[in-house]
């Protein structure tokens, strides 16, 4: 079920957010109103032509790592189904890694009807495990009319759809405190080489250049994984995906030197590798964008789900806090992405309902109000999204079209690329605590990953 993809088109379309400079753009506010339903009716036909049927009295549960701002929004989007259909949906809080949660709901006779899986990897072991329901034809005709090939392709499994992907993430791009950077008089690099001289300059400004949220394994994989597409390119990518090469092959080497020339500066990375270490995804975003032109870091790199964060804080995206592209290493930006896909556990009509409604632009439009979120359904119209820094990273993921490159270590077994304190998460923080060890580091992804994908 991997793609091949063109990664030269996509990186083009993404530079284009960096040469719109990002500006005049508001917060990540928005009304998040959606269209009222009558629920108690049979089957409603709505504008975006999405059918669902009464449901009254219906218990439906999903499940999803979601927390915070990003539960809150998906609870929105839930709440208008409930409008709509007349059923009660619960949102049931899950852990990584997903399919060990799953595993012990459905071992106990109580598995949620939808979870969200982060994971192409994981869809795969649920549909193995027999656990995961085909996709329904409801949902099936959402999914051809709304969505590009790569995306129905990333939920299916040997020909069969049971993924319905409802969040997507552009996981290249690099976020900076305008202040911090004004001060030091830095600009946006778009070179791995610039990028290390622009961490030098605002660092002799007295501001330490990079947050790292280090405590967060699946942080330190996106980038390596942005590192390796550039500099490997597609091929070697795809190749290194699917374990077709090993860990210990010269190009995983490069691209951890590579990393390394940022790690193993302490004074580059915000509290050192320690203080990394120590610092989990959410905190190394506000920690960037809090204490004005004196930030505890300049820049943080994630995907724009970091819009969510900033929002916690009193920065407003496109002044205070700006993005720029993934830098080149090799002769192209990167462009990796990653998503959640809705995924049937029960055979009923309420789970299949559900994922009719996910595959619609009605669903999507609900979170797209809200900021912090980027949908793979191109019939969304783009004036959903609060800004236009939303804007441009939702009209460069859909004009990519196909050409789309899923993240790395979501496509791994979740034993090697999506498990809290094993693996490669593990691996890499070892790294980040020791980056000379590249040979180390080689050898111990590759004993995890053989293991991992004979299992």
């Amino acid at each position: 079920m991997r793609t091949t993809l063109r990664i030269r088109r996509a990186a083009m379309v993404f530079t284009a957010i960096g040469a719109l400079a990002l500006t005049g753009c508001g917060d990540d506010g928005g009304s998040g109103k959606g269209k009222t339903g009558g629920g108690s009716n049979s089957s409603e036909e709505t504008p975006s032509g999405v059918s669902l049927p009464k449901l009254d009295g219906e218990k439906i549960s999903v499940a999803a790592v979601w927390t915070g701002p990003e539960q809150a929004n998906f609870v929105k989007v839930l709440k208008e189904f409930e409008k709509r259909t007349g059923a009660t949906v619960t949102f049931v809080p899950a852990q990584d890694p997903i399919v060990n949660f799953l595993g012990t709901k459905i071992a106990g006779g109580q598995p949620p009807d939808v979870a969200m899986i982060p994971q192409v990897g994981a869809i795969k072991q649920a549909a193995e495990k027999k656990w995961a329901k085909p996709v329904g034809a409801d949902a099936k005709a959402q999914l051809d009319k709304n969505y590009s090939k790569v995306w129905q392709d990333l939920g299916a499994v040997d020909g069969t759809q049971y993924g319905v992907y409802f969040k997507a993430a552009n996981k290249s791009l690099i976020w900076y405190n305008t202040k911090a950077f004004e001060n030091a008089g830095a600009s946006e690099p778009k070179t791995w080489k610039d990028f290390m001289a622009t961490a030098e300059t605002v660092s002799a400004s007295g501001v330490t250049p990079v947050s790292v949220g280090g405590a967060d394994g699946w942080t330190l994989t996106d980038w390596f994984e942005n590192i390796y597409l550039s500099q490997a390119g597609p091929e070697k990518y795809d190749q290194l995906a699917q374990h077709k090469i090993k860990w210990t092959d010269p190009s995983v080497k490069d691209a951890l030197t590579t990393l390394a020339g940022l790690f193993g500066k302490p004074s580059l990375i915000a509290g050192g590798a320690d203080g990394a270490l120590q610092t989990e995804f959410p905190a190394s975003v506000t920690q960037t964008f809090t204490g004005g032109d004196q930030p505890k870091g300049a820049m943080v790199f994630e995907g724009d789900f970091v819009g969510i964060n900033i929002a916690q804080t009193k920065a407003k995206i496109g002044t205070d806090a700006k993005v720029f592209p993934f830098p080149a290493v090799g002769a192209e930006s990167p462009v990796v992405t990653g998503g959640d896909a809705a995924v049937a556990l029960k055979d009923s009509k309420g789970a299949q309902a559900l994922l009719t409604w996910l595959a619609s632009t009605d669903a999507a439009k609900i979170w797209a109000e809200q900021g912090g979120f980027i949908s793979p359904n191109k019939a969304l119209d783009t004036a959903a999204y609060p800004n236009e820094v939303q804007r441009t990273m939702a009209k460069a993921l859909i004009a990519a079209g196909d050409a789309v490159r899923f993240d790395m270590s979501d496509q791994a077994p979740q034993s090697f690329g999506g498990t809290p304190g094993k693996g490669e998460w593990k691996t890499l923080q070892d790294f980040l605590k020791n980056p000379k060890d590249i040979a180390g580091t080689q050898a111990k992804l590759e004993s995890d990953a053989a293991k991992a994908y004979k299992s």
